[in-house]
């Protein structure tokens, strides 16, 4: 038990071990600390935890401890909170104080000998949840630890996709086979039935929708190519075998946000897969969970999920808090269903940008009434048909505009080509024969239908028949569309809700395209039936006074973005369509550009992929256009819609060239906020200034309906009708193995150095004020 003769003994141990040689002269360093190792006693332990969970953020020790051993790796310990409650208290405190030091969780090793505690190291936890990031720094400032500026700050727009996707619930796979390890490829948590080719899962999922089954699918290949993308952007998940973060598979799954493993230990041989000696047969169920930290799993089977909970993950305040620097530039979301719409106000959008009216025909219910109108022989059977789908519609735009009292909805009017709706494979038109025989009438050969089909199949579908042209060609399509819009909002006006349409017309190359579809046109007894005088049709009906709309347009072709004057003259707003816009500029293909776009960077002939980060050609002919529509209509309202508005690089350009707002998914909402929030602070830290700051709202309060930079449509003979005039450290800390400090405070201050002062105020981006 003599200290003395422990240090002895080691010294002889290890001069017995050295061999000495010529080159070194004999010189030998050796360092000798003293040790605890909480192995002396019954009232000794050792032990390492978490300050707080690294997972939920619940602030309760995390970790294990164990009676009379060092760290023993074979054995599981116990739950660090079953210590003893004396010091349970002490070691709470200490974590505690240490977190409000650190501003960060940390993680603490400890032994106790013969009842006294001794601090062996502190260090950070870089393995950690989103969750338990966002709870630490909503409690620090809610004690006034950190202001508000240190919080929105300390946080990466692109970590707040771990909060707004689903995980694995891990209180249902107790019963299930797993096997664990592999690389992650893109993280997340997905279920799905297994399929082996990219058509294999694309027909089984078309199939599953049509028959109300669950559409859930996960990719299993060996590696995917250029031609398996349509399969990725469809699926939950893709498990592979070959390559690793770098794949394709993994590459391709992280630019569509879905979840992707690789498992070199997988075989695979045609239609099944061997994994840790278990089979996988196509069509069967499996599990994957990949997390940003820890192990990835496979299991087999499916288990349940846990969709985030914007409340409990502390992510609502946080959005809120947010939302606070941001002055004059807004975030809407893309959403096609009260759901989306619901969804989208909750992760703190200020309207709808988007909604896509072609995704509510590919119901199961709607798809073959729709291919009926398609198919129809003549106008008048084909309005028939349409009178179903407006009523149909209508009640679609009825819910999204209820949900969204108070804010802007942008219905964009049919864009898809037309062949995207027809039967692809012999299940589906038999399915389509099966509904007209029920339906009676006139019969129809199988190769009277194919023959039509045939018909209307296009060579280059993405430049074909789509958009307005569809209107031009079937003006009662968009007819059907537009009543259905203003029914929706004019009974919704006399419920007593405040009604927002904005409608937007696709594919827009000249200005009399929309000047047409806008006001109509007579020629040699032909009769179009603008906007305008649906509008006023309508609101006859209704008996109602006008409602607040608008009437824009999608920029997507450089031919719109050029002649941006001349379209402003009829167009209250644009919007930029900016994932076509990237195609018809640069002549990519988005689905096709993977295949080659490894050879690309690794010869430096692109900077990074177009589709994720605007190409300087593309910013060009946005500036273009926002600078010609702004002379033709000073009020003009201008947005970007699509995935390319929730990353930081694209944002700082919308906000420089003048944007008004951007519009993306639901749930990148939250990651575009945040994005402009940090730059807003940025930018006032870089002018020296107090950054922009207006009222917190708190989840529990009922957002207020606002606008950005809208302009009141008292009716559309006054504003939509007449045309415009021409012409935007913390520093890691070691404590070396002392007593613990006679107050908890010392202790914590002993372990670390502060990782950063208190919050400084940084600054929020002044943009530009809107006329």
């Amino acid at each position: 038990d003599s200290a003395a003769q422990q240090l002895e003994i080691m010294l002889c141990e290890v001069s017995a071990m050295l061999e000495l040689d010529d080159q070194n002269n004999g010189d030998t360093a050796i360092i000798v600390q003293p040790m605890v190792y909480g192995n002396s006693g019954k009232n000794s332990c050792s032990g390492n935890f978490f300050t707080r969970n690294i997972v939920t953020g619940e602030k309760k020790l995390q970790g294990r401890f164990f009676e009379g051993k060092f760290d023993d790796l074979d054995s599981p310990g116990k739950d660090i909170n079953l210590i003893d409650r004396a010091m349970l208290n002490e070691l709470q405190t200490i974590a505690w104080n240490l977190e409000d030091e650190t501003k960060d969780i940390r993680q603490i090793r400890f032994t106790v000998e013969n009842g006294k505690l001794w601090l062996i190291e502190q260090r950070p936890v870089e393995a950690k949840s989103t969750i338990s990031l966002v709870k630490l720094l909503l409690d620090l400032n809610q004690r006034k630890i950190v202001d508000d500026v240190y919080v929105v700050s300390a946080v990466k727009p692109s970590q707040l996709n771990e909060i707004l996707h689903s995980v694995i619930d891990l209180s249902s796979v107790k019963n299930f086979r797993k096997s664990d390890g592999g690389i992650a490829g893109a993280p997340g948590a997905a279920v799905g039935r297994v399929y082996f080719s990219a058509d294999a899962l694309i027909d089984a999922q078309r199939t599953a929708r049509q028959q109300g089954e669950d559409s859930r699918c996960i990719l299993l290949m060996p590696a995917t190519y250029a031609g398996d993308v349509k399969a990725i952007e469809v699926a939950t998940g893709v498990l592979s075998n070959e390559g690793g973060y770098s794949a394709h598979a993994s590459v391709v799954s992280r630019q569509y946000g879905k979840v992707s493993l690789v498992r070199p230990d997988m075989v695979i041989r045609g239609k099944k897969a061997v994994l840790d000696g278990v089979t996988i047969n196509e069509g069967d169920y499996i599990s994957l969970n990949v997390p940003y930290y820890g192990e990835s799993t496979v299991y087999f089977g499916q288990v349940g999920l846990i969709d985030p909970d914007p409340e409990s993950s502390g992510l609502l305040e946080f959005i809120a808090l947010t939302s606070s620097f941001i002055r004059n530039f807004h975030v809407r979301a893309n959403a096609d269903s009260p759901f989306d719409a619901e969804l989208a106000l909750r992760f703190g959008a200020e309207g709808i940008g988007l909604c896509r009216t072609e995704h509510m025909f590919f119901n199961t219910a709607r798809i073959n009434v729709f291919r009926d109108m398609l198919l129809s022989d003549d106008t008048a059977a084909r309005t028939s048909v349409l009178k179903k789908l407006q009523k149909m519609q209508t009640e679609d735009f009825y819910g999204i505009f209820k949900a969204m009292s108070g804010h802007e909805v942008t219905i964009r009017l049919l864009d898809s080509p037309l062949h995207e709706f027809l039967p692809h494979n012999p299940a589906e038109l038999a399915e389509f024969m099966d509904y007209l025989a029920k339906k009676g009438g006139k019969k129809i050969s199988k190769a009277e239908i194919q023959e039509k089909i045939d018909a209307v199949a296009e060579i280059n579908p993405m430049l074909g028949h789509r958009g307005c042209r569809i209107a031009i060609s079937y003006p009662e399509i968009y007819e059907m569309q537009i009543r259905a819009v203003f029914e929706a909002a004019y009974k919704l006006k006399k419920e007593g809700f405040d009604v927002r349409p904005e409608i937007m017309v696709p594919i827009i190359m000249n200005y009399r395209e929309l000047k047409q579809i806008v006001y109509g046109k007579k020629i040699e007894g032909h009769a179009y039936q603008g906007i305008v005088d649906i509008e006023k049709a309508v609101r006859a009906e209704f008996r109602c006074d006008p409602v607040d709309f608008r009437i824009g347009t999608m920029i997507e072709l450089p031919a719109a973005a050029l002649g941006a004057g001349e379209i402003a003259r009829y167009a209250q707003f644009f919007s930029f369509g900016t994932n076509d816009l990237t195609q018809t500029t640069l002549g990519l293909s988005r689905d096709d550009f993977n295949s080659f776009m490894p050879d690309y960077t690794m010869y430096d002939l692109v900077d990074g992929n177009p589709f994720a980060v605007l190409d300087p050609r593309v910013r060009e002919l946005i500036e273009l256009a926002v600078r010609r529509g702004t002379e033709a209509r000073p009020n003009l309202v201008k947005g970007l819609c699509g995935e390319h508005g929730a990353r930081p690089e694209n944002i700082k350009f919308c906000m420089d060239s003048g944007l008004d707002y951007v519009s993306c998914s639901s749930y990148s909402v939250p990651i575009a906020l945040l994005s402009i929030a940090q730059l807003e602070l940025e930018t006032a830290k870089k002018e020296g200034r107090a950054p922009y700051r207006r009222p917190v709202r708190r989840p529990a309060e009922k957002p207020a309906a606002k606008s950005a930079g809208r302009t009141a449509v008292k009716s559309a003979g006054k504003a939509a009708a007449k045309p415009a005039g021409k012409p935007a450290a913390k520093a890691a800390a070691k404590a070396a193995a002392k007593p613990a400090a006679k107050s908890a405070r010392s202790a914590a201050k002993a372990a670390a150095k502060p990782a950063a002062d208190a919050a400084k105020p940084a600054a929020r981006r002044g943009a530009k004020t809107k006329k």
